[in-house]
Order: C-alpha cells, then structure tokens, then sequence
C-alpha cells in the first residue's frame, strides 16, 4: 500500500542516516587513534599536569583512599555541581562513616541528611548499594566494572571512576569535564560526537603510572574549558540541556519530601497546603512518591517510608 511504502522508504532513510553517521564516527575515533605516536601523547600529557599543577582544584574526596567515600562523593556528583557536593559530603560521612552504618539507616534519616542535593533517586540508589555491599560483598566494594555495575546506581561512567580513584585501576571512563577535554584537543568544529569516538583516545591517552592525577587533572581541565570556551559538550551526541528546577515535577516532589521530614505524618490536605502548590500538582507528585516507595500512607495521613 502506499502509505506502508512511505513508512518503509522513511524508516530505511532512517536507517541509513544511522549507519552513515556511526561509520562516519568509526572513521574519525581510527583517524586519531592511529595518529596518536608517543610524541603526540606525551605532549597531550604535559599540557594537561601543566595545567593541573597550576590550577588543582582542593576536594576532600580526593586526599582519601577509603572506597566508601570515594563512592559517596561519585554519587553525589553525578548531575550535582562541586560547590554543592562539598557542602554536604562531610556532613553526611559525619552521620553515616561506612558502608554498615547506611545501610542500618532508616530512609528518613538518608533522605534528611541529603536535603540540598536533589535528584533523591540517588540517594536511595546509595542506600540500597550499601545494604547489597554489606549482605553480599561482605561489606567491601568489589573491585571489577561488572561486579560495580551490578550494584544501584553506578553506570560505566562511575564505574570506572571507583576503579580509578578507589583503587588506581587504569579504567578507561568518560564524565562531563574528561569529555569537554577531548572534545576541545580531538575534535574541534566537529558536530555530533559519540562517546564511542572518544572512548578509544581516552584509553590511548591515559597515563596508567598515575591513574587518579591523571583524570583530576583531565577534569580540572574540562572545567576551566566550560568557563573560558562555548562549552564542548554541545558539540556531543550525548548533549541535553538541563530543564529548569524551579517549577518543576522535580521541584514539587522535593517539597514535599522536605515538608514530611519537618512534620513526618501529615494527612493530604495539610500537606498539599504545606507545600503551597495547587492540590493537582501536588497530587500528581505525590502519586509518583508512593508509586516507587518513597512515601507511604498510614490511614488517613502521609509519611515518609521507614524503610525502602
């Protein structure tokens, strides 16, 4: 029929859009690494530690070796800036040291303590991945990408990076600011850059007698580029704007969650006028929390889940 031949031609259009731009891809990440002698490594290199020597940035989480914190502060930084993170990593360290006492912890406790960070998802995700370390790892992080990837909340990305700083493995990792780098040195003018174009040279770059300098210093970089350049990352395949927080579903759900911590049972209307929001909005919100366990009703009123 026609209209079946139309959405067919469309969707082999489609499909060779998609081949055209991987292979395009594949020649671009070979065109490089193929490139990379020794000389233009090493040069790559010195750029980097000249940098790094000049302008290190100081984080607590980078004077320790302890893989718990290592991992508290990799999950607070995903989509989190620094300045926040380091207003709250001590704090919560402070209220829960290891991984036995998070997980021991009551969900009203963690998310108290994580007030500020938003995203709270990832809160619960380091809750549950304290309490699978515990009955499962023996209370101690395991030390391979597959065995990390297994556990809540850690992707490839913070993966690597617990293998790197927690226990100098020489895992090759992509974030925000070590994509920035390689975008700015590696493809400059190029649109539409893949995480699979830059991986290789990540890999073919990285300095494996200094592992944690090594990617400090890339992503001490990667942040002066965001305050001295166009960002870079626009240019990535991977790029989406951040929505704004202020009148947000995200915003209306971390009020509430706020309102209960201050006043932990609260019946519906009390709470809707707590948040200050109009009864719809903060019906539809809620109806999220208690779907994915955050929020529980006891008779007639709400209250944060005791355990999740």
């Amino acid at each position: 029929m026609p209209g079946e031949t139309a959405r067919i031609s469309r969707e082999d259009a489609t499909a060779a859009m998609v081949t055209k731009a991987r292979r395009r891809g594949q020649a671009r990440a070979q065109t490089w690494t193929g490139n990379l002698t020794v000389g233009r490594v090493k040069k790559f290199q010195t750029q980097i530690y000249q940098h790094y020597r000049a302008h290190k940035r100081a984080m607590p989480w980078r004077q320790t070796h302890n893989p718990y914190h290592i991992l508290v502060s990799e999950i607070m930084l995903q989509q989190t800036p620094v300045e926040r993170v380091l207003g709250k990593y001590g704090e919560f360290l402070a209220r829960f040291p290891d991984f036995d006492s998070l997980a021991e912890a009551t969900w009203p406790e963690v998310l108290a303590v994580w007030q500020g960070l938003g995203y709270n998802r990832r809160a619960l995700a380091l809750k549950r991945l304290a309490q699978a370390v515990v009955e499962d790892w023996g209370g101690a992080l395991p030390r391979n990408a597959e065995d990390l990837r297994s556990l809540p909340g850690i992707g490839p990305a913070t993966a690597g990076a617990l293998l790197a700083f927690a226990f100098q493995q020489p895992m090759a990792f992509i974030e925000t600011n070590i994509r920035r780098v390689f975008l700015h040195f590696f493809f400059a003018g190029q649109e539409g850059v893949t995480d699979r174009e830059i991986l290789p040279l990540v890999a073919e770059t990285l300095d494996r007698e200094r592992v944690r300098d090594w990617y400090y210093a890339l992503m001490d970089y990667g942040a002066e580029l965001k305050r001295s350049f166009l960002n870079p990352n626009r240019r990535s395949a991977h790029y989406a704007r951040q929505s704004s927080f202020s009148g947000s579903n995200r915003e209306v759900r971390s009020l509430i969650l706020k309102t209960l911590i201050e006043k932990p049972s609260l019946p519906y209307k009390e709470l809707a006028r707590a948040v200050g929001l109009s009864p719809t909005r903060t019906r539809a919100a809620l109806e999220q929390l208690l779907a994915e366990g955050f929020v529980v009703r006891e008779g007639d009123s709400l209250r944060l889940a005791p355990r999740v």
